[in-house]
């Protein structure tokens, strides 16, 4: 056997050869002509021993510039936060690391309490009655939330503020076209929706206004004047929200949304240079059977033990395809585990320490950075741990990063790559990571450089 990590023999290979009635590999690809057939050399790097390839794949993982060697003040949907030395140790176990589906509730108590737990924690964080066992990612979450409102109120169209993060609203119009819905697009205003642009929008046909709260300005949207516009002409109000946040914002439950979603990251896991992360999707109580993903359940056995189950499945692997609210068939049970120690570690009031400390740190940069020559903050609206500069006109701010990466740090997100109306504009993230010194000296050095 030449390779003992690819067990086909020779002897293997003349077998299923001979099943399917063939002499070779090669008549495998007779329906595919010769003129399209790739005859060269694959420009790949030649075999490697196992310690030539660790010190390969070492410098190029030396190329990544990540937050352990460099203070980053970049967000846009990724943050650098504080992760608690426990929940390594937690995912680390075996039971957690190798669960996948829990179907087999009696092999599965440990897992299925983690799920419940994660679920009871985002349900008191968003203020909703239910919540699933969590999504792939924040992007998707907020998708399958205007599919579940087309698909609950029967209309077909989606409006979607364009101060949502532009991946998710990407996927948002991917999910539309297969579905077949109308994705209406609201204008920003100093940073928030434009209500008056949103009022007009909505109609007896829109199913649901999707919002971002703090969105991807960093800005605090005014929750309790959309509510009204979307309710009133009998849509849905689906709402994103970053979960640190709500740390010391209302939770959108107690200001009307139906739906809350979005992204886990902030909670215990890495941005890892983008990704995995996890997602997570709750409802009130009217719409929880039409959820997508799963849900865990808590009962009690023949014994009255408590016990945990899955329940409420509307996906496809368990019900008629025609009546599925959604294809996603799994979780992200280890992420949402990240998220769970997190918000144990951490408890109520850690929870609210550290979200405070992001808005200290986010204001005290602003007011720094404001007070450089050539810079201005953009938008007065409230804002968490991210915010708008305004940078002096031509500047070219994919250069400027590149100056601050020789300089130790990573910059903001250019927002003329996704808002041609905002160019010259940098997105800066500051987390409770960042201590006063960094951000002085992130002052001083873009000072220099502008």
């Amino acid at each position: 056997m030449k390779h003992r990590y690819l067990p086909v023999t020779e002897q293997d290979r003349k077998e299923m050869l001979e099943t399917i009635g063939i002499d070779s590999v090669e008549e495998l690809f007779a329906d595919v002509p010769e003129s399209i057939r790739f005859k060269g050399t694959l420009q790949v790097s030649p075999a490697q021993s196992e310690p030539e390839l660790l010190k390969t794949m070492r410098r190029l993982a030396a190329k990544n510039a990540d937050t352990d060697q460099y203070t980053s003040f970049l967000g846009a949907g990724l943050y650098d936060h504080h992760i608690p030395v426990t929940i390594q140790h937690v995912i680390s176990r075996s039971e957690f690391y190798t669960a996948y589906t829990p179907y087999q509730p009696e092999i599965s108590q440990g897992e299925l309490q983690a799920i419940f737990e994660f679920q009871s924690y985002i349900c008191e964080l968003t203020g909703m009655a239910v919540a699933n066992a969590s999504m792939y990612d924040g992007a998707t979450a907020l998708a399958e939330a205007g599919s579940l409102s087309a698909m609950a109120t029967r209309r077909r169209q989606l409006i979607v503020s364009r101060a949502i993060h532009p991946e998710a609203r990407q996927i948002v119009h991917t999910y539309a076209k297969g579905l077949g819905l109308k994705v209406k697009e609201i204008k920003t205003d100093g940073g928030t929706t434009d209500l008056a642009d949103l009022a007009a929008a909505v109609n007896d046909q829109t199913a649901a206004v999707l919002i971002q709260s703090p969105n991807f300005f960093g800005c605090v949207e005014d929750l309790a004047a959309v509510e009204p516009i979307i309710h009133a002409a009998g849509g849905l109000l689906v709402v994103s929200s970053n979960p640190l946040a709500l740390g010391l914002l209302q939770a959108p439950g107690k200001l009307g949304a139906d739906l809350v979603v979005g992204d886990a990251q902030p909670l215990g896991i890495p941005s890892a240079l983008g990704g995995p992360t996890c997602g997570y999707f709750s409802a009130s109580e009217k719409w929880m059977r039409k959820m997508p993903g799963r849900i865990v359940g808590q009962t009690v056995d023949k014994q009255g033990k408590r016990g945990f189950v899955l329940t409420l499945q509307a996906r496809e692997q368990h019900i008629r395809r025609e009546k599925a609210t959604s294809n996603i068939c799994s979780n992200q049970a280890l992420l949402a585990l990240c998220a769970s120690v997190y918000l144990t570690t951490m408890g109520k009031q850690g929870l609210q320490d550290v979200a405070r400390l992001n808005v200290q740190k986010a204001h005290y940069a602003a007011k720094q950075l404001s007070q450089l020559n050539g810079v201005e903050q953009a938008f007065t609206a409230p804002f968490f741990n991210e915010f708008v500069l305004k940078l002096a006109d031509g500047t070219d701010i994919a250069q400027l990063n590149r100056q601050l990466l020789d300089k130790g740090f990573i910059g903001g997100y250019d927002l003329g790559r996704d808002y041609p109306e905002l160019g010259g504009h940098l997105l800066i993230a500051v987390t409770e990571q960042r201590t006063r010194a960094e951000i002085e000296q992130f002052a001083a050095s873009l000072g220099e450089l502008l």
